[in-house]
C-alpha cells in the first residue's frame, strides 16, 4: 500500500509535532516545583505515570514519523529500505 503524498506528510509532521510537545512536557515535569513530581527529593507515583505516558507518546509518535517518511521515500521513486536478511548481508535474493 502506498500512502498520499500529504497523508504521509502529515504523518511524519505529527511524529516530529509529538518530540517537541513530549521533550518539553518530560523537561517540565523533571523541573517541577510544586511538589507533585517529587515529594523529598523522592520520585511520585505522579512523575512515575506521567514519565511512562511521555516514553510511550515517544515509540508512538517516532513509529508514525517512520511511516510517513517511508511513504514520502515510496512516493519519490526511492529505492525501499532492506529488511531482515537482506539488510544484514546487503544482497537481495532473487
Amino acid at each position: 500500500m502506498k500512502l498520499s503524498r500529504p497523508i504521509s506528510w502529515f504523518l511524519l509532521a505529527f511524529g516530529i509535532w509529538s518530540w517537541v510537545i513530549w521533550v518539553t512536557f518530560a523537561r517540565n515535569l523533571f523541573k517541577d516545583a510544586s511538589g507533585l513530581a517529587f515529594e523529598d527529593g523522592s520520585p511520585t507515583a505522579y512523575l512515575w505515570v506521567h514519565l511512562a505516558l511521555a516514553i510511550t507518546s515517544f515509540i508512538l509518535g517516532t513509529a508514525v514519523g517512520v511511516i510517513g517518511f517511508r511513504g514520502l521515500r515510496a512516493r519519490e521513486g526511492a529505492p525501499p529500505m532492506p529488511q531482515g536478511e537482506e539488510a544484514e548481508t546487503g544482497q537481495s535474493a532473487r
